[in-house]
């Protein structure tokens, strides 16, 4: 077989991948397991804060998004409730945010260093992002019971992303959540932790929320060094062959 002819049936690939990424984002935006959440997000969006007063908020379960054909899944914990919920984009509008895209764009993923709404230009190369609640849950402490509402859609995306080889996990929620999605089990979260799962590396990295970032549990550095680590996978796997 040519490699024109590989390359097409490749592209072909990609589109159904994508096709289908962005059925199962429609069905996550239309999305109501969870009454509490729901509930939630709306009264966020209708009572705002003051230096968001003249903004429409998205208030609605966020959808994944970036490259269909990426080999590193970033999977946080859940959007912000004035960041994500009312962007309409999963780490924009606010600090965790800035420092994802700082530090994609340091690494080659990301277009821009800076994310602040869902059309400010930001492209992500071979990077796709998600979370394992969709819905800004309040305290930033989704229940049991939403993490497993939500999890179907996590399991739909690796199933999708047949390119990923590298999972990322932001915080030990994004951990747990990942390991129940593929299966894993006695895992220990630790920053830095690296795991074979299924064919793939799962990565985990605290979370950077400004519960970490300012009180230096997560630096600049160590949070740069697991993209490095993630970069350096993923190229190990492509000169593999694997």
């Amino acid at each position: 077989m040519g490699d024109k002819k590989i390359i097409t049936i490749i592209d072909k690939f990609a589109i159904v991948e994508a096709n289908e990424l962005c059925r199962l984002n429609a069905q996550v935006i239309k999305c109501t397991l969870c009454p509490r959440l729901s509930q939630y997000i709306r009264q966020v969006g209708h009572d705002k804060v003051k230096r968001f007063a003249n903004e429409q908020y998205w208030a609605r379960p966020l959808p994944s998004w970036g490259d269909p054909r990426a080999r590193l899944l970033i999977v946080g914990l859940a959007p912000a409730a004035h960041g994500g919920n009312r962007t309409g984009r999963m780490f924009t509008g606010d600090s965790s945010g800035d420092w994802l895209a700082r530090a994609m764009h340091e690494t080659g993923l990301a277009s821009m260093p800076t994310s602040r709404s869902r059309d400010d230009g930001l492209v992500l190369k071979d990077a796709y992002v998600t979370a394992a609640v969709r819905c800004a849950p309040p305290g930033n402490k989704p229940l049991p019971s939403e993490l497993m509402n939500c999890s179907q859609y996590l399991v739909s995306e690796l199933q999708l992303l047949g390119s990923v080889r590298v999972v990322l996990t932001l915080g030990k929620i994004g951990f747990d959540a990942c390991c129940r999605a593929t299966g894993a089990k006695g895992l220990v979260f630790a920053h830095g932790a690296r795991y074979q799962v299924n064919g793939r590396v799962l990565l985990a990295s605290y979370h950077p929320s400004r519960q970490n970032t300012n009180t230096g549990r997560l630096t600049w550095p160590m949070w740069l060094q697991v993209f490095t680590t993630a970069r350096a996978i993923m190229e190990k796997f492509e000169k593999d062959g694997a």
